[in-house]
């Protein structure tokens, strides 16, 4: 890189920026801290910048003061960490600021941390994003040295869903009002998911199949050098269609050695860690597993409905409980388990210790036995303080054995209680 690329990508990024639309996610930051935002491709990372950044104009800062640089820009071959200086000391040769920084999918370039932790270290106002776990190492952390907030950015809400099709749902009575629309939107943000540039998008499922392409060359086979592409594909289609299943490391092994190459434990570890990383699948613990079997027999569901979609044939029932648990996941990070001990509880969250099973409908009488039994065995042994469950459409109030509350929702009621939940027992 020259300085007279530099310069001309970061007034060009200015001029960008100063004119490009967006709509508010429900993301915050304080001014007095710097943030790596991470996450899945096209989940909005970039546009959290943009915000923060409009932000700053909307209080009086200069577009001149802004110093963003997004390290995927075509133009760039190679970016080494000393380019990193380069990009820094163009701005200043040009403007007369101390920048806000903002390095868009820095991952890019091997040995960002420290440029990072030196920028934070000057006291520069510092906002990074990149889409590979591995940005959370422990190594890199420790390079950090507590300088950096991290953020999770998680694909739409439904609520930022539907501001993003102008329903802000301002009073509880707002639901109600649009409640026709609400419906609707719901039946595109279950199948398709919510990933920001998708919204406006008329063949949806073509470009979720282009972003799924990329993430599968660019973000993993290419970054991890994967050889046995087949099983990696295999793998990822059979974790699609057993979403709602715990899976062990020994079955899938033999679920895809069965189909293709034969593949051991030690690469199927090494294959669920790197789609972790890229942010393609959220695993989920047992919460009163062994620990060895807390590590090696999860569920994994996936990012986004959308993307999860691309595998189903019959998809309702998977895409259902995909979506609760990728909600619970973006409001209540690292707290997320399944339970199984005899019966299985689809998810506990221990913070709030509630209890949720998801059913698509519990109007037979079989189904809703066995979800109402499943409830009542947790509530014995971690005597949980709500019971749920979340349905497609359905809401009504049941009880346990012991007598206890057991609440049904349907998915859209469940989704903006959980949207709008900001502290204290889902209510």
């Amino acid at each position: 890189m020259n300085k007279d690329l530099a310069k001309l990508i970061i007034a060009e990024n200015q001029r960008l920026i100063s004119s490009v639309t967006f709509y508010q996610r429900d993301y915050q930051f304080d001014e007095q801290l710097n943030y790596v935002l991470v996450g899945l491709r096209r989940a909005g990372k970039s546009y959290l910048l943009y915000q923060q950044i409009h932000t700053l104009l909307n209080q009086g800062h200069s577009i001149n003061e802004i110093l963003y640089f997004n390290f995927e820009d075509d133009r760039l071959d190679s970016v080494m960490v000393d380019d990193l200086d380069l990009i820094k000391t163009s701005y200043e040769e040009t403007f007369d600021y101390k920048p806000f920084i903002f390095l868009d999918e820095v991952q890019n370039v091997d040995g960002w941390e420290k440029f990072a932790r030196r920028l934070a270290d000057q006291k520069y106002r510092v906002y990074i994003t990149g889409s590979n776990a591995k940005m959370l190492s422990s190594q890199i952390a420790t390079t950090l040295g507590g300088r950096y907030m991290v953020k999770e950015v998680f694909p739409y809400s439904y609520t930022e869903y539907l501001r993003a099709r102008n329903i802000e749902l301002n009073d509880k009575n707002a639901i109600y009002t649009y409640r026709k629309e609400c419906l609707k939107l719901l039946e595109n943000y279950f199948t398709f998911g919510g990933l920001p540039e998708s919204i406006d998008v008329q063949n949806k499922r073509d470009w979720l199949s282009n972003l799924f392409n990329k993430i599968f060359f660019g973000d993993l086979i290419a970054r991890y050098n994967i050889r046995n592409t087949e099983a990696l594909k295999t793998l990822i289609r059979k974790l699609a269609e057993n979403v709602k299943q715990a899976s062990s490391y020994s079955r899938l092994a033999n679920i895809v050695s069965a189909i293709g190459k034969k593949i051991n434990i030690e690469t199927i570890s090494d294959y669920l860690g790197y789609l972790n990383e890229s942010w393609l699948i959220l695993p989920i613990e047992n919460i009163v597993a062994k620990m060895a079997d807390k590590v090696t027999n999860k569920k994994y569901y996936f990012i986004d409905n959308g993307i999860l979609n691309l595998f189903l044939l019959d998809s309702k029932t998977s895409l259902l409980e995909n979506i609760v648990a990728i909600n619970l996941s973006r409001k209540f990070s690292g707290e997320v388990f399944y339970y199984l001990s005899g019966v299985e509880v689809d998810f506990y969250v221990r913070s709030e210790n509630i209890a949720i099973q998801v059913s698509y409908s519990i109007d037979d009488a079989e189904t809703r036995a066995r979800e109402v039994g499943a409830l009542s065995e947790i509530d014995r042994h971690l005597h949980p303080s709500r019971l749920l469950i979340i349905t497609k459409d359905e809401e009504e109030t049941l009880q346990t054995s012991a007598g206890k509350t057991i609440n049904v929702l349907p998915l859209w009621k469940f989704l903006l209680v959980v949207d709008n939940k900001s502290n204290g027992v889902i209510n």
